[in-house]
């Protein structure tokens, strides 16, 4: 299985890395799967996550996923990509009023929500649970 970790200007870094950090060492140990710091354009590449890519290669990808999943804010792009619409969710106590803007069923005080093919973590350390 291939886990896709989108990077982008402006992220959090630890949102990104620290679940990276637990796939990789999970995957040393014998996992079946191969983790990765990708962009919208593919493996290596970096871009705004405003400028509508991301969110647009997200909403694509998203329908043949196993899971989508975000740390944080990051459920804002999930949002911006139409994926939590409806849905329970959950990010960064500071955004859980636009997440709910954006249309999702909010779970305020919940680290991970899990509702099947979406996962969201509420915040950094909530990102490493959502790995393990």
């Amino acid at each position: 299985m291939r886990i896709e970790i989108p990077v982008f200007d402006g992220f959090d870094e630890l949102d990104a890395v620290g679940p990276f950090e637990v796939l990789r060492n999970a995957a040393l140990a014998g996992a079946n799967w191969d983790a990765a710091l990708v962009g919208a354009d593919g493996p290596g590449c970096r871009q705004q996550a405003r400028d509508g890519r991301l969110p647009a290669a997200l909403a694509e990808i998203a329908p043949s996923a196993a899971w989508t999943a975000s740390v944080c804010t990051g459920a804002m792009l999930l949002a911006e990509a139409g994926l939590v619409t409806g849905r329970p969710a959950t990010t960064h106590r500071n955004a859980l009023a636009d997440l709910s803007m954006a249309g999702a069923l909010v779970v305020a005080g919940a680290r991970i929500v899990d509702d099947g093919d979406l996962l969201t973590a509420a915040g950094v350390t909530s990102g490493l649970d959502l790995a393990l």
